[in-house]
């Protein structure tokens, strides 16, 4: 596993001991949960990727737009908002 020898593992599993005592439970347990969601993550992640690689393909931006625009013209559109009037003293 990973080139670790029983004693390699023994000695890690003394040092976590040493560090963590009574709580080794609990943060084993909550390791464990992270692995799990860190799992869930990447394997969302790779199924997302794999259905957009087959999903049809899209239709250009210029088939989009619409083919008729309106005609521009000279005078300016008028304001949506009302006009600020000062007040008068």
């Amino acid at each position: 596993m990973f080139g670790i020898g029983p004693t390699e593992m023994v000695i890690v599993g003394i040092i976590a001991l040493l560090l963590f005592g009574k709580r080794l439970p609990e943060v084993a347990k909550s390791l464990g949960k992270s692995f799990v969601e860190f799992k869930k993550g990447v394997q969302g992640i790779e199924d997302d990727i794999r259905d957009t690689a087959r999903a049809p393909s899209v239709s250009s931006p210029s088939q989009s737009l619409p083919q008729s625009r309106p005609a521009a013209t000279d005078e300016p559109a008028e304001p949506a908002a009302p006009k600020f009037e000062a007040p008068k003293f």
